[in-house]
């Protein structure tokens, strides 16, 4: 024999009862041996609860109890349930007359809905040619008198079931869930869940072959699907691991449930009303497959906290915790202590924190007093995520991943076969830290949440290169890019699901003022995990917010070379702001585009090795323009318009010529090898006659054959075979705190590296005590929107794979 238990939403009105009565006909015209144990229908229970409330205060109950019987009897007229509505009438008035009733009457009232539920299911099945009996199991389970959650009188019982199904042995019984009776015969409840342990029982007492759970979803997950979209379906489980999340608060199993059936090795099977062809979850005694099994969640919590130095030590102050506890009925579901300072946290249901801690008062008023006991303090709204299954050799990667996103759990605590974990944290953190932890420890693709600001033509390259590539990604990787937001100075488009190929469109149509405030509570509301923050912005003022940005959970990439070389202060105080936050700060494209050149600095330097000199031409646009005026016999400012109308300038030409951009990536590469040099310490060479350095652009833009006597005069002077180039140059003794910088334009031997540069390549030589004087050679394309932009993607896949 098979038990069939049906939950409430697999008997509600509509798609619900039609597909139990379904389910319940194949199984019968397949020559099945079945008994259905049914909850009451949709939501009834809830529902008498609530118009028990309104009658206890004399409320209009009748209206409630109306609505109540028209979804009950629904379109079935034929089925009478006038009984079990007379019932109701009498108790309620009763309820209304007195404003008051006991556990005793409440019992009476709610067991009406399983009644109710299983005459009607009894009635459809017989209509439909099904041999069915309505099984009141009152008549059967016979109970203690503790109303509302009684335990069943096992031996009795079990007798009477015997017997009720072997006198009834033809029929398909459609059995009350969650209801017996005490020896008196007065109505009893088994408590919350309860039909899930009458079915459990039933499946003991008959032997039966299994339990089948059948609910309205596939079956148990690896988390709550409503909080972790991710979540994967359990194929299998064993009794021991369904007990554990039982347990730790898994509300589609029950405690109780799982004893009766381990007792006899009865395999129980969750599944779908909605969805029967799918296999659900089976638990059973044994499983094959070890390993994490899914995330449990228990809400509704307060941590109490006890602490006191003086209690060191000292024996007899668990007991008397857990006396205080035990005499107030208030049931602990974790425990932590310390013990070099001597502290004691209780989980408990937030209902009872205040009770609790006003009991422990008076417990512990002597200590106080002694102080023995410093301080005995509540915190409210904390909820528990239990890791069934997590072996604590493997816990520092999903603890990791916690505090990386800045969830920092209030106590953790693991079970004494060292299998399960589980770590108490803030109610408002939950959401985000199932999340964090689901994609660690489930192999799900890690979801990178991404905010973008600055969409010109290195960040709109980067966001389309994002996009492009975001499939191949998380096949290749196992990691998922998502673009939640794009910004400029003025307005920002949100969407937690990542935006679309279309945000250009979008960000004009659906773009609002903002604030860095807006974005990171965005962030915040939709628990969004694992996020960067990437600075495609030429912009001082948006570098304010890195220091916001990283002390609310971003870690940083920036192809904006300002934070870098702001004042020394700033750019160590940045560096310790990351460092108190475990966050990282990428900037590989702040010098060389997407050539790695700062990273094989940091990692020269790191290793002990004694840089001695760096340089190179740090300008692609001063590159260009060099190498083309030295290979050319023109003016120089017809190689200048050449690059001005290419695009390879910036709008005002004065910004590459001037030479401070090349100054600040020499001081960015002097400040990875920790010294503290300052802007104004680089000696930069302004390339722009004085004459032409004030004024507007459109104004220089008219005077650019005044370049060419000056530079002309220059080239004609060099040595022979020789070449200009304008180069970056870091010298000194690089073991103090200052380096030499300069910016300079220099004449070459056209037969060195340095001299054979061609077209906009940028080139840099690393000279080390180790290497002597060949040098460390890194060349290619050091500028351009699309090599920029590349830098920046490459810098964001190397974040992602952190951790």
């Amino acid at each position: 024999m098979k038990i069939l238990k049906f939950g409430g939403k697999s008997l509600s009105n509509g798609e619900g009862i039609n597909k139990v009565v379904s389910i319940i006909t194949d199984k019968v015209n397949q020559g099945e041996q079945i008994t259905v144990v049914v909850s009451a229908r949709g939501n009834a229970t809830d529902e008498l609860e609530e118009i028990l409330a309104v009658a206890t205060k004399n409320g209009d109950y009748k209206t409630l109890l109306d609505k109540f019987k028209q979804y009950q009897q629904d379109n079935y007229l034929a089925v009478n349930l006038s009984e079990e509505f007379s019932v109701l009438d009498k108790l309620f008035e009763g309820v209304s007359l007195i404003g008051d009733y006991s556990s005793k009457i409440k019992d009476q009232v709610l067991s009406i809905g399983e009644v109710l539920s299983a005459k009607l299911l009894t009635a459809i099945l017989i209509e439909k040619g099904i041999n069915a009996k309505f099984a009141d199991s009152r008549i059967f389970l016979k109970t203690d008198s503790k109303f509302g959650d009684a335990q069943p009188l096992e031996q009795v019982s079990k007798k009477n079931v015997v017997q009720y199904f072997k006198d009834n042995s033809e029929f398909i019984n459609i059995v009350t869930g969650f209801i017996g009776s005490n020896i008196n015969n007065v109505t009893t409840t088994l408590g919350r869940n309860g039909s899930n342990y009458t079915a459990s029982l039933l499946a003991n007492y008959l032997n039966a072959q299994e339990l089948q759970n059948y609910t309205h979803v596939d079956g148990i997950y690896t988390a709550n699907p409503d909080l972790v979209a991710d979540a994967k379906k359990i194929d299998h489980l064993t009794f021991n691991e369904a007990n554990e999340l039982a347990n730790f608060g898994a509300t589609i199993l029950h405690a109780k449930t799982i004893i009766p059936l381990l007792e006899k090795n009865i395999p129980l099977r969750i599944l779908n009303t909605f969805n029967h062809e799918n296999e659900g979850t089976l638990i059973t005694a044994t499983s094959k497959a070890g390993g994490i099994k899914t995330l449990s969640v228990l809400e509704d919590l307060a941590l109490v906290n006890l602490e006191g130095r003086g209690l060191l030590g000292k024996t007899g102050v668990d007991a008397r915790i857990f006396k205080v506890m035990g005499d107030n009925n208030i049931s602990v579901s974790i425990i932590s202590q310390g013990s070099s300072e001597r502290g004691i946290g209780l989980v408990v249901a937030a209902s009872q924190a205040t009770k609790a801690m006003i009991e422990l008062e008076k417990e512990f008023e002597n200590d106080f007093y002694s102080k023995d006991v410093n301080k005995i303090s509540v915190t409210d709204d904390v909820s528990v995520i239990s890791i069934i299954g997590q072996d604590l050799s493997t816990f520092h990667k999903p603890y990791t991943a916690l505090i990386r996103n800045k969830i920092i759990p209030i106590l953790f605590n693991n079970t004494v076969t060292g299998k399960n974990v589980s770590l108490v944290v803030k109610k408002n953190e939950l959401n985000k830290a199932l999340n964090v932890i689901h994609g660690e420890i489930f192999g799900v693709s890690k979801k990178i949440n991404i905010a973008v600001f600055g969409h010109g033509l290195v960040g709109g390259t980067l966001i389309d290169q994002i996009l492009e590539s975001a499939k191949a990604i998380e096949k290749r990787k196992d990691i998922k890019l998502n673009i939640f937001a794009i910004a400029n100075s003025k307005s920002v488009l949100l969407n937690k699901d990542g935006v679309t190929p279309n945000w250009v469109n979008e960000i004009q149509t659906n773009g609002f003022s903002y604030t860095i405030k807006d974005v990171i509570e965005y962030a915040n509301e939709h628990h969004l995990a694992n996020l960067i923050a990437v600075d495609n912005t030429a912009s001082a003022a948006f570098v304010e917010n890195y220091i916001t940005l990283v002390e609310n959970g971003f870690d940083l990439i920036s192809s904006n070379k300002v934070a870098n070389t702001l004042s020394y202060g700033f750019y160590k105080e940045l560096r310790k702001v990351l460092a108190e936050n475990q966050k990282n700060y990428l900037y590989e494209t702040n010098v060389g585009a997407g050539l790695p050149l700062i990273d094989t600095i940091k990692l020269l330097h790191l290793s002990g090795e004694n840089i001695t000199k760096i340089k190179g031409v740090f300008s692609g646009t001063l590159s260009y323009l060099f190498n083309n005026f030295s290979a050319k016999d023109v003016p120089f400012s017809d190689i200048l318009k050449e690059a001005i109308d290419n695009g390879y300038t910036e709008p005002d030409p004065r910004e590459d010529l001037c030479g401070n951009d090349v100054g600040r990536k020499l001081l960015i590469l002097a400040r990875e090898l920790d010294l503290q040099n300052e802007f104004e310490e680089v000696a930069i060479q302004n390339l722009i006659p004085e004459h032409l350095r004030e004024g507007s652009a459109a104004d220089f833009l008219t005077k650019l054959k005044e370049f060419d006597p000056i530079y002309s005069k220059i080239k004609e002077e060099q040595e022979p075979n020789h070449v200009l180039r304008y180069i970056g140059e870091l010298s000194g003794d690089l073991q103090n705190d200052k380096g030499n910088l300069e910016v300079k334009l220099v004449s070459v031997p056209s037969d060195t590296a340095l001299g054979g540069l061609k077209g906009s390549d940028s080139f840099f030589e690393i000279y080390t005590e180790s290497y002597g004087d060949r040098p460390v050679v890194i060349q290619g394309a050091g500028a351009g929107s699309a090599v920029t932009a590349r830098g920046v993607f490459g810098d964001i896949l190397r974040l992602s794979d952190k951790g």
